[in-house]
């Protein structure tokens, strides 16, 4: 990925960052989003949905920050150290240039994963540069007070349930809330900033300029000896690996659990209401990345998301919800109770800024055909589930046999009311189909007779119910015209052959109704109410999906092109949020991990096809 330039955001400005001029580091426990400005704004510690420390990109006064940035006027560049997740952001001035190398320790029996240390290098590559370090954390959201405890280079922030410490190369100065220095570094100059996790049994640690060497090239070492095991050789190698880097950085090492976006309440629409956390694991997006996952070469992580199926997405006794929820807690808690936090004011002002999520409770049929899916997918290329596996299949398949015919939320969640939604149809078709498959393969026991007659019930009801003479297409739910983008999912799934007049039909019609130079929009919130205000931007899984029907349907030419287009709405790092607003900013969530798993889906796909 080309470097890109950004002029700094100076003091005076603009109070915060657009959601794509951000970089993403990590640990497999939380990570920390850093601005082309060189601020963090946002992390949260120790795991991923825990409170935040820094959150001023939810609120820029109140939410906490990590400034580092030279203190005269400076063009900035940010890039990805080579085949890595340390990320590097350059400042260029009239007298010189400075970099800030910014990581988070990880590696084989890495002790510092338990303190979540956050480092922070910061060189002199050419000339002179000043410099200013500010570190002004807010725990809990902002909502918790604290203290300062200051000991030259080394400040300790206690607060009730939250202490950390940052240890500098250099002398600090500080208040009691925040600690600052400014310095000045010549050529061949370096000043570290280390900021750790500390309790009764982890005090605070120095980190000289020698140990954050050691610990940067082990953090180097560890990200390109996972990243070599990929077997993509493609065109789009770069974009690709990328996508792969950063679905591995929503990973929660402990229990295998993967995240649909590290972040809340980013708005899908400035000003609007629908701003959500997504700090969770959707039982969907994590079986579709054990999908990308397996067909780059990463058994591994395709391993320990099974693992994690299987201590805690344990078929249950049939809830509102069904015998599954649609997202569990990383450490697989059931119970994730949504409210909006009335401290901060939301990203640009767009309030509220939500904690929790409600949709934990509600019903989507779809998610069985995506799990199941993963299952099969997973006993083919990685290896043979378990008998106790295989019978928590069988549970979830004779469920869905009994209760597909319901109406549901679908895979949008909406919360206009449950409707009987085409694509739930087709993943309980999705579910069943793929179960007969491994025990057809395996000899395992199965009802088949029973599975077999409803697979083939769903398919009638899916062609009859789901078509629509009027619009020569398939639509959203049963006894309606209206479209809906998940439906690019029918020849995806296998369901319907790609080339099917009908299918074929349907594609134009979401191509007339739906894409805007090849970004794909969900759905017409006119035509189909969800109960939510306002507009959304295009959805970027969509926009890659549409890409892939394009491909199997044989239309090769649009299907580049298409996949070009999306390419140039990556920001600087090729990193990408939810959705596309209509003049190209990133909206939502970021960086979400359907976007990439799609894009490593359609570059494979489109890949093959090219030849």
């Amino acid at each position: 990925m080309a470097e890109t330039t950004f002029e700094q955001y100076v003091p005076g400005g603009s109070r915060y960052l657009p959601i794509a001029d951000h970089g993403l580091i990590g640990d497999l426990r939380t990570v920390a989003l850093v601005g082309t400005n060189g601020t963090i704004d946002w992390y949260c510690c120790p795991a991923f949905d825990r409170p935040s420390v820094f959150g001023a990109i939810l609120d820029a006064d109140r939410g906490g920050c990590f400034e580092l940035a030279a203190t005269v006027p400076a063009r900035t560049k940010q890039f990805y150290f080579p085949d890595t997740n340390v990320l590097i952001t350059r400042f260029f001035t009239e007298d010189g240039v400075g970099e800030v190398q910014d990581f988070m320790p990880v590696g084989e029996n890495c002790v510092e994963c338990e303190r979540h240390r956050l480092i922070r290098r910061v060189l002199c590559v050419r000339g002179s540069l000043p410099f200013r370090v500010r570190v002004a954390p807010r725990f809990d959201y902002g909502r918790q007070p604290h203290t300062v405890q200051l000991l030259g280079d080394v400040a300790v922030f206690e607060s009730a349930d939250l202490s950390l410490a940052l240890t500098s190369t250099i002398p600090l100065e500080g208040d009691d809330v925040d600690v600052w220095a400014d310095f000045k570094l010549s050529e061949g100059e370096s000043a570290v900033f280390a900021l750790d996790q500390v309790a009764a049994d982890l005090a605070p640690r120095m980190c000289a300029r020698a140990e954050a060497e050691r610990q940067f090239a082990t953090t180097v070492e560890y990200w390109r000896r996972w990243l070599s095991a990929s077997r993509y050789r493609g065109r789009w190698r770069e974009m690709v690996h990328r996508s792969a880097l950063t679905l591995k950085l929503l990973t929660y090492a402990p229990t295998g659990a993967i995240v649909a976006a590290p972040t809340t309440s980013l708005p899908e629409k400035l000003g609007g209401e629908r701003n959500w956390d997504y700090r969770y694991v959707w039982v969907r997006d994590a079986a579709f990345c054990v999908y990308a996952l397996l067909r780059l070469g990463f058994p591994g992580e395709a391993a320990a998301f099974m693992n994690f199926v299987t201590r805690h997405i344990i078929p249950g006794d049939g809830g509102p919800s069904g015998p599954l929820q649609i997202m569990y807690g990383i450490d697989g808690r059931t119970d994730l109770p949504e409210y909006e936090l009335d401290n901060l004011e939301g990203h640009q002002g767009s309030a509220p800024v939500r904690i929790g999520n409600a949709a934990a409770d509600q019903l989507q049929l779809d998610i069985y055909g995506a799990l199941i899916d993963s299952i099969y997918l997973y006993d083919k290329w990685a290896q043979p589930i378990s008998s106790d596996q295989w019978d928590d299949v069988c549970k979830l398949v004779d469920w869905v046999c009994a209760h597909w015919e319901q109406p549901d939320e679908g895979i949008w969640e909406t919360r206009g009311g449950r409707k009987r939604f085409l694509y739930s149809r087709l993943m309980c078709w999705v579910a069943i189909e793929r179960a007969i498959r491994i025990a057809t393969h395996r000899g395992l026991p199965a009802d088949l007779p029973r599975w077999r007659q409803c697979r083939d019930t769903i398919y009638r009801r899916i062609m009859q119910r789901g078509w629509s003479e009027a619009r020569s297409a398939f639509v959203q739910h049963e006894d309606d015209d209206v479209l809906d983008a998940a439906l690019l999912m029918m020849p995806l799934a296998k369901f319907i052959a790609p080339t099917d007049p009908k299918w074929l039909s349907t594609l134009d019609a979401l191509t007339q109704d739906l894409v805007s130079d090849s970004l794909v929009y969900r759905y017409d919130p006119q035509a189909s109410p969800d109960g939510l205000r306002g507009d959304e931007g295009t959805f970027s899984i969509c926009s890659f999906w549409y890409v892939e029907a394009l491909v199997r349907a044989g239309r090769l030419d649009e299907a580049r092109l298409a996949f070009e287009k999306m390419l140039t709405y990556a920001n600087h790092l090729g990193l990408y949020a939810e959705e596309i607003s209509q003049s190209g900013e990133q909206q939502g969530n970021f960086p979400q991990a359907f976007t990439h798993l799609s894009l490593i889906s359609a570059a494979f796909n489109l890949d093959r096809a090219l030849g």
